[in-house]
């Protein structure tokens, strides 16, 4: 059986599917119509983020039999196409919770005391020293928006610090939440009472533009908003206004709407907003945690054993 990499992997997830008896190709940067063609006579596909797999590509697909996320966010694939097709897709949850979590927290860091613009003015000659007075994180309250593995491990590092934690997680009952470290609150209330909100949540339907205008507006004055989700959960243009206005003290974001951020975007010039270029799951460790688990995931898969974290089933 064959195995396609599309997206950049670990190498020690190729060396697994060798291992395994599996033909590995790794072509990744493909347009959309060479990638259609490579993918006959393929049995599973290795994704990142960057590889669209939808109705056109399943379509072009003759034997394909599973899609393998090397990570957790699948908002770049058609599950139900997919699931038509016959295709299982499963992605490797928690692999890269750590490096997430502790992105957000730097953000945090990086927010209250300045470091980007006090690193930025240096370079440029400037010595800022007066104009950008911090905030101390102890005592303050961090909101975290989805109690997943990543905001389990926010919740503990926020506590680290001494920050009264918060949560909200629809899917969570009030005990599950406190198990995870922070305390149980309706999103209304995380709004009001958050110093920080660092938001953990796929983009779906219910979670696209989260962050309007509208709940931006019922932020506690002078707040700090953190995505290292998904883009398009925060309204940028509304993000942008609440900067410029002062609703917010800063906002620190590794997703955005379109990405490579464009030059030309609002977002670029905001002077307390901190961007990294999607760094959420990349650490060396991360990369090569996700290589391995989708790996050993879809060849087990391949051989007759379980989809393990499948988020379909074509059979039903």
């Amino acid at each position: 059986m064959k195995i396609l990499v599309s997206d950049p992997l670990h190498e020690k997830g190729i060396q697994i599917f060798k291992d395994q008896g599996f033909e590995v190709e790794v072509n990744t940067g493909l347009s959309p119509e060479d990638l259609r063609q490579v993918i006959k006579g393929v049995d599973g596909l290795v994704i990142r983020s960057a590889t669209q797999v939808n109705k056109e590509l399943l379509e072009a697909a003759d034997q394909l039999k599973v899609v393998g996320r090397a990570g957790t966010g699948l908002d770049n694939v058609d599950i139900p196409a997919a699931t038509a097709h016959g295709v299982v897709v499963m992605n490797t949850p928690g692999q890269n919770s750590n490096a997430a979590a502790e992105l957000a927290m730097g953000h945090i860091f990086a927010l209250s005391r300045h470091i980007a613009r006090g690193n930025r003015g240096i370079k440029d000659g400037k010595w800022e020293k007066k104009q950008l007075r911090g905030r101390e994180l102890k005592g303050k309250t961090l909101g975290i928006v989805g109690m997943g593995n990543i905001g389990r491990i926010l919740a503990e590092l926020g506590t680290g610090v001494k920050m009264k934690v918060i949560g909200f997680d629809p899917f969570l009952g009030d005990e599950d939440i406190k198990a995870r470290g922070a305390e149980p609150v309706s999103f209304e209330d995380m709004l009001a009472q958050a110093d920080y909100i660092s938001i953990h949540v796929p983009k779906t339907a219910e979670t696209t533009n989260l962050f309007s205008a509208a709940n931006l507006a019922k932020m506690k004055d002078g707040a700090y908003l953190i995505n290292c989700a998904r883009g398009g959960i925060v309204d940028e243009v509304a993000l942008c206004d609440a900067l410029s206005s002062g609703k917010l003290a800063g906002a620190a974001l590794d997703v955005f709407e379109v990405e490579p951020l464009p030059a030309d975007s609002r977002l670029v010039y905001a002077d307390e907003l901190t961007c990294t270029p999607h760094l959420g799951a990349n650490t060396f460790e991360a990369q090569e945690n996700v290589a391995v688990a989708v790996a050993n995931q879809m060849s087990a898969y391949l051989k007759g054993g379980p989809a393990e974290f499948a988020v379909n089933d074509p059979k039903k």
